[in-house]
């Protein structure tokens, strides 16, 4: 038995194009960014660049993640970094 016309559903329309993303971040994980830092700039650099102890003392992603997924104001500062970063490359984020 079919339903009345007004309860049918209309099929699914096919996805419609989505327009790239203005936002520089969009699809780029933090451990991504870590490891760009790093390679780019070396734990050192990073270190006296955004002055936390993860960048310092046995630095490592995973403690780099663990410390900035806890610490906002700390992963803001990484988060600038990089944009400011792939800005000077011409890579608007990725």
């Amino acid at each position: 038995m079919m339903p009345p016309d007004d309860l049918r559903q209309e099929p699914a329309a096919p996805s419609a194009v989505r327009p790239a993303s203005k936002d520089p971040l969009h699809g780029v994980t933090l451990a991504m960014m870590l490891g760009q830092l790093a390679d780019i700039y070396g734990w050192e650099e990073m270190g006296r660049t955004v002055r936390i102890r993860c960048f310092t003392h046995k630095p490592s992603i995973s403690s780099s993640l663990e410390f900035l997924r806890k610490t906002p104001w700390a992963r803001k500062k990484v988060e600038d970094w990089y944009r400011v970063t792939r800005a000077r490359a011409g890579q608007p984020g990725r």
